[in-house]
């Protein structure tokens, strides 16, 4: 299932030809819900099985427009995982120390140890997108940025780090909606950012932004596309990648430790003297 949001590294990607409304074959939520509550169940199994096992790392790497649901969906889909083995980081304007760093270096600081799941609620591709956008960097430098980001994915994958990479699409009514909604009700003016409808004028550069990283950076994580105007559907499509993104890692159920057999083995005999003299 998940194949099908996945970008081919082979055709430039055209983010016109996804409709983000677009449900899969379902028609309702109801027809979702027990298919969740499965793949909730075997995702925290497969969790257990990485941090048992020590050997491999996975990183869900999340971006999309304003209102895209970046936070909710992290929230929905990672909500049952044990907090232990999992990590969440959100990348908003660099700090004053992050700046005199290489654009690199606070997103790799993040990365999860083996056994451990990350998820970045953006990511250092806001060094090529954002930027841009406000012409802190110029295009020649966001293709030598590319070049970077692949070298870094690829050292991430040989070190045993999956990368994840998914973009929440959404079409530009719906943000209007979200923005207005967040106006209209007072509950939710907390999430209302002045920023985010200056950012909006720009959807169409930021378009053409994503589609060319999408092409450039998509050899060792290829992207995946998930339609998100339908929470319920956003929700479920991401929880499905996530699962076929920790099944593609074949995790082993660790093996057992001799030494602690030899040691039950010892318990017992040392327990049965004692219930002996005891009776």
């Amino acid at each position: 299932m998940s194949k099908g949001f996945k970008l081919s590294v082979k055709k430039k990607a055209d983010l016109s030809n996804f409709d983000p409304k677009d449900t899969g074959r379902f028609l309702s939520k109801d027809e979702v819900v027990q298919e969740v509550k499965e793949l909730e169940q075997e995702l925290q199994q497969l969790q257990e099985r990485l941090v048992a096992g020590k050997e491999r790392a996975v990183l869900f790497l999340f971006q999309g427009m304003d209102c895209s649901g970046k936070d909710g969906v992290i929230k929905k889909v990672f909500a049952g995982l044990h907090p232990q083995g999992i990590s969440a980081h959100s990348f908003k304007a660099p700090t004053e120390e992050e700046a005199r760093h290489d654009f690199l270096w606070r997103a790799h600081a993040a990365v999860p140890a083996l056994g451990q799941i990350a998820v970045f609620n953006r990511s250092y591709y806001e060094e090529v997108l954002i930027t841009r956008i406000h012409g802190k960097v110029q295009d020649e430098e966001a293709k030598r940025r590319f070049r970077h980001i692949n070298h870094f994915e690829a050292l991430l994958a040989e070190s045993g780090v999956k990368v994840v990479k998914i973009f929440l699409h959404i079409s530009k009514q719906f943000q209007l909606e979200k923005l207005i909604s967040r106006i209209e009700d007072p509950s939710k003016n907390w999430k209302f950012d002045p920023n985010d409808l200056k950012e909006r004028k720009s959807w169409k550069r930021y378009g053409e932004y994503y589609e060319e990283l999408f092409e450039k950076c998509s050899k060792e994580a290829p992207w995946h596309v998930v339609p998100a105007d339908n929470r319920w559907y956003r929700n479920y499509a991401v929880l499905k990648i996530a699962v076929d993104a920790l099944r593609s890692l074949e995790l082993k159920e660790p093996p057992a430790n001799p030494e602690l057999q030899q040691l039950l083995e010892e318990i017992k005999t040392e327990e049965g003297k004692h219930a002996a003299m005891r009776d």
